[in-house]
């Protein structure tokens, strides 16, 4: 039985160490988090997302939120959809990326 759980393990390692696909997030944001945060992320249904906007937050934090989404508001978590590696791209490129 262990050595079941380590061949799996093995298998599935060279999955869990890849790099986040940087495009596949990029469009993420923009078509999904822009679907209630505007498609400029300058706000609609959610706030605006621009990192001018979100510069109170710490890259932890802010990872929290897309991970957890915000209870009692209509922010879903996206836990089940991504992993801490892909929440932690996405909240960098939110608080440092090209957004307009």
């Amino acid at each position: 039985m262990n050595r079941l759980a380590l061949i799996l393990a093995l298998i599935a390692l060279p999955v869990l160490a890849q790099e986040p696909d940087a495009r596949a997030l990029e469009r993420l944001v923009r078509q999904d988090c822009g679907s209630c945060h505007g498609l400029t992320l300058k706000g609609g249904l959610g706030p605006d997302i621009r990192p001018g906007a979100l510069s109170h937050y710490t890259p932890e934090v802010l990872e929290t939120v897309i991970l957890d989404g915000i209870p009692g508001t209509p922010m879903p978590p996206w836990r089940p959809l991504l992993s801490e590696a892909e929440a932690g791209w996405i909240a960098d490129y939110l608080l440092n990326g090209d957004t307009p």
